[in-house]
Order: structure tokens, then sequence, then C-alpha cells
């Protein structure tokens, strides 16, 4: 089998005959060569299946499903709280939590937030582009950007990365079984209302994830490794 993978959208089962839409055609067809009767493989929530090239008619590509490789997965939720930035860097964060785990991400509108508005289809693409890479299943989701004092109206175990804490370690005892949710701050930092607000929410976790102060596509990249470590993630 080729080491393709593709997310597909729609419902996936044994003996499905679909086709792949006009991008992902071009992709199997021009760009991988993959011809009639090779194989590659197709993922969704439900899990990962083999698919069999039937045909190719006007740069379009009819598949069947021959087999699931892999089932739907059962993993910890690991949110990730952060603060929009440029582009290039907004993209490359996403991408790499994306390959360490995240499984929800929620744009975060601080008081000093540069970055106020979102290319959400954009990074919905990113998603699943490092997903697909990574040999994920599940896609993580993003939500709509949101204030502080909505964001923490969820229901989570809050991981708080602050530059002003003595503290190096995270005590695994105090989490329970919601979701892990690792927040950044935006690039100039959380202001001191903004700080007080984080930490006076019910169970969370203040953590220094490092001495020097960090860019925040960094800080994302370096908190994820050391909260999936761990957590045994």
């Amino acid at each position: 089998m080729s080491n393709i993978r593709l997310f597909f959208p729609k419902s996936l089962s044994i003996n499905l005959t679909a086709k792949l839409d006009k991008s992902q055609s071009h992709y199997v067809n021009k760009v991988m060569r993959i011809k009639e009767n090779e194989v590659f493989s197709l993922f969704n929530s439900s899990g990962e299946w083999e698919a069999k090239i039937l045909k190719v008619s006007k740069s379009i590509v009819e598949f069947n499903i021959i087999k699931q490789l892999r089932q739907k997965e059962n993993i910890k939720e690991l949110w990730l709280a952060f603060s929009p930035i440029k582009s290039n860097y907004f993209n490359f964060m996403i991408q790499k939590a994306t390959e360490l785990g995240v499984t929800k991400f929620f744009p975060i509108i601080f008081n000093r937030t540069i970055v106020r508005k979102i290319n959400k289809g954009r990074l919905e693409k990113v998603i699943i582009e490092a997903s697909e890479q990574s040999s994920r299943i599940n896609l993580p989701s993003i939500e709509e950007p949101q204030n502080l004092k909505d964001f923490l109206n969820n229901k989570m175990d809050l991981i708080f990365t602050d530059l002003n804490s003595e503290n190096k370690k995270l005590d695994l005892k105090k989490l329970t079984n919601k979701p892990a949710c690792i927040i950044i701050g935006p690039e100039g930092d959380f202001s001191e209302i903004e700080r007080e607000q984080i930490l006076s929410f019910e169970g969370v976790q203040p953590i220094k994830i490092n001495e020097n102060i960090l860019r925040s596509e960094t800080a994302v990249i370096s908190a994820i490794s050391i909260i999936n470590y761990c957590l045994d993630l």
C-alpha cells in the first residue's frame, strides 16, 4: 500500500464505492501518480480504511473501500488556548500542535492580543494536512475567537504557563478526568487582571516552562511536549 493518507469527511465502510473531490483526485492521480487497482488509505473519526482505485474519469478518482486498518481512537482530551498571531507563525503553530496531539483549539482575544481575526477555513486545512502527515485519525476542532471570561466557563483542568510562577512541576494528582487545557499568553504577556482571572479558576495549575521569554509558537510546542511527557500521551 502507498503511504498516502487522506481525510475523507463522509461516512466510510467496507465495500463503499465513492469519489474523491477534485483537489484530492488531482493529488492522488497527478502528483502521486497512483493508478487504477493501486491502494491508499482514507480516515476520519470512524477510523482508517484501505481504499482501491477503481477508475479515473475526467480527472476524478473513484475508489472502493477494501478493509478497515484502524478503529476509532479513544484519546485523552488535550486543549490549547492561545492568542492569535501573525499568519505564517500561526499556521506553523497550529500544524505542530496538531502533530503533538491537541484535540481542540481555543483562540482567545486577550487585552494585549495584536491579531484579532483568524482565517478559520485556512487553519482547518492546516489541521487536515497535519493530521494526514502525522497518522492521526481524529481531527482537532477549532473554536471561534472568544474573550477570556467566556473561555473560563469551560469545565477543564487548566495548565497556566506563567512566567511569574516559581513552580516548574505539574502535580498529576490534581488532574481529573476533565480535558487538560494549556493556556498560552499573547506576545505582550497576560495583563495583571487576566492573570488574576486565570489564577482564580478552580483547579488551575500555574507552571513556568522555561526561564527565557519564548515566542508564542515556541511556547506552544514546548508546553505541549512537557504536558505530553507528564501525562504519558
